[in-house]
């Protein structure tokens, strides 16, 4: 069968080609009504643009990738349902590449090798140097995401982020405002990432401010920001004297809440009586959790619009532009985690 092409399109609607190959591209001056005509007649057809042929007529492809470590991750997960959603917006079709922390694999992805079609790039990275990303930022359209431990202008690209120190001092604070007063943290991981050092300062300052004494024992390390690993470190907790186990835990993720709240489950504990618990991500996991977890959300809409309009400023640009830092906003959803009760989700 004959692929669909843009003059089937166009009889279809009963357009121009021209018409039909400013909808595809979202160009400007077409209105509403044609607009929707042809956009019926391309789902009625089936009709797929050819990348190979849009960047022979614009220089551009359409295509932009998506590096994330771990897709299994709620957050990553939902965050690349958002960059889908906003690149569609800007006419962009999104490649999700997954890492798995690989540094090799983010610095290939970080210059577009092995993705000849890709306009651009936006990066998540994990393991790979700031010096690394600071040789090949420059060839290639690229946005990063996640934390920064570099200086603003070693590493040309622009970088979205939220301020993870405020975002685990604010659960911190909450956990801390309850009365609670030995809180222990689960995220402390033994590559030093920039997450886990952020997340620490960040809770380490709000201990500070709350007048309770910061104790390394209630700090455990970990390998991973998953299950497994907030299952492990809280059964250890839980297994300290009766005068140091925690009676709050902040997570740095909210996959190693819920492997705490597992394990305090396992040993008898109460959730939030015994011990209150917060983390940070916000995912749909943490709603639906028992008991509802006290979550940090990150404004992923926010964080996807503004790492897709960066990405696509830059591929469209004939000049070189600045390179900017964009934080993100965030909020506190205290649950029946730290609240206690229970909740309708959505009354």
């Amino acid at each position: 069968m004959a692929a669909v092409t843009l003059k089937d399109v166009a009889e279809r609607a009963g357009v121009s080609i021209k018409t039909v190959s400013n909808v595809v591209r979202d160009a400007p001056r077409v209105s509403e009504a044609t607009r929707k005509r042809v956009l019926k007649a391309v789902h009625e057809l089936g009709y797929r643009p050819n990348p190979s042929a849009r960047r022979l007529r614009t220089g551009h492809s359409g295509l932009i990738g998506l590096a994330v470590p771990d897709l299994a991750t709620p957050y990553f997960a939902e965050l690349a349902q958002h960059v889908r959603a906003e690149a569609a917006q800007l006419g962009l079709t999104v490649l999700i590449e997954e890492t798995l922390g690989d540094a090799t694999e983010e610095l290939r992805l970080a210059t577009g090798v092995g993705a000849s079609l890709l306009d651009g790039v936006i990066l998540s990275p994990l393991r790979v140097s700031p010096d690394e990303l600071a040789a090949v930022a420059n060839e290639f359209p690229l946005v990063l995401l996640g934390e920064r431990s570099y200086e603003r202008d070693q590493v040309g690209a622009d970088h979205v982020l939220i301020d993870n120190v405020a975002a685990a001092r604010d659960a911190t604070a909450h956990l801390a405002g309850l009365g609670r007063t030995r809180i222990a943290a689960i995220g402390v991981d033994q590559q030093a990432s920039a997450t886990s050092r952020q997340r620490l300062e960040g809770f380490q300052l709000a201990l500070h401010e709350a007048g309770v004494t910061y104790d390394p024992r209630l700090a455990p390390a970990i390998k991973e920001f998953d299950r497994r690993n907030g299952l492990l470190a809280m059964r250890a907790l839980a297994a300290l004297p009766a005068g140091v186990r925690p009676d709050a835990v902040f997570c740095f993720s909210d996959l190693l809440a819920v492997g705490a709240q597992r394990a305090l489950f396992e040993v008898g504990l109460s959730i939030p009586d015994d011990v209150a618990v917060a983390s940070i991500d916000g995912s749909d996991e943490a709603l639906y959790s028992t008991p509802s977890l006290t979550s940090v959300a990150p404004d992923k809409t926010a964080i996807a619009s503004l790492a897709v309009k960066c990405l696509a400023a830059r591929i469209r640009s004939d000049v070189p532009l600045p390179f900017e830092v964009h934080t993100a906003p965030h909020w506190l959803h205290a649950r029946e985690s730290t609240n206690g009760g229970r909740q309708q989700l959505f009354p």
